[in-house]
């Protein structure tokens, strides 16, 4: 009687134990199921193949040295109404200029490099144009009218060229013309040495503006004049 339940009990766990290892065996065997541990792998290398996917084509290539286009919604707000005084003391305001391009430079006859060598090249550029230079306006406007009055400008536009164009006024008047080009200027001089010895810190930019007044382009500090010809002759 013992014998018999012995050999039940080691049959039944053999029955127990059969049935058990049944799903692993069918998956070993490739019996249609998955382990956890493989579809865990499914998942990464799917989600790491989305990832590669959105770098690739969802991002955009900022590469050192690679150029982005950018679709621009609209010109920037250069430019506008300004009320100055030129270099023979007469007051001007941009319908003066009218009907022709302007090549527009903010700077001050005290400064030692930077100004000289933008006006410059504005004036090399033009004469490398020809008669067509004949519609364009180089304007040389100060950011410094305590000192650059009238006469002063009269004397340094002329370094440049018989056409340029010098203007100062009030600092109101030019802080005006300034902020509507977007102009940085400002004071930069020891505070214990003469109050007429200063320099002015200020933007080195030639603005490039169309004969309606409205805005073209600009040209960077350190521009050649060829560059600055070329373009004046795309738009002439």
């Amino acid at each position: 009687m013992s014998d018999q339940k012995e050999t039940k009990k080691s049959t039944a766990g053999t029955v127990k134990k059969g049935v058990e290892s049944a799903p692993a065996k069918a998956v070993l065997k490739g019996g249609g199921g998955i382990s956890r541990r493989t579809a865990y792998i499914i998942l990464i290398l799917a989600a790491s193949f989305a990832i590669l996917v959105w770098r690739q084509y969802g991002l955009p290539d900022v590469s050192p040295g690679r150029v982005t286009n950018v679709t621009s919604t609209g010109k920037p707000k250069i430019g506008g109404a300004f009320t100055l005084v030129d270099q023979n003391g007469k007051t001007v305001t941009q319908a003066d200029f009218k009907g022709r391009y302007m090549l527009i430079y903010f700077g001050y006859t005290f400064c030692p490099d930077v100004c000289p060598t933008s006006l410059s090249t504005i004036a090399s550029a033009l004469d490398m144009i020809g008669d067509e230079a004949a519609n364009v306006i180089p304007i040389f406007i100060t950011v410094d009218p305590e000192r650059d009055t009238p006469e002063q400008m009269k004397m340094y536009v002329s370094y440049f060229s018989p056409k340029m164009v010098g203007l100062t006024g009030s600092v109101a008047q030019v802080s005006a013309a300034a902020e509507a080009y977007k102009a940085y200027f400002a004071k930069a001089g020891d505070a214990d040495g003469a109050a007429d010895e200063y320099l002015m810190d200020h933007s080195s930019i030639t603005y490039l503006m169309g004969p309606d007044g409205e805005f073209v382009s600009h040209f960077s500090h350190g521009v050649e004049a060829e560059e600055m010809a070329k373009r004046l002759r795309e738009l002439l």
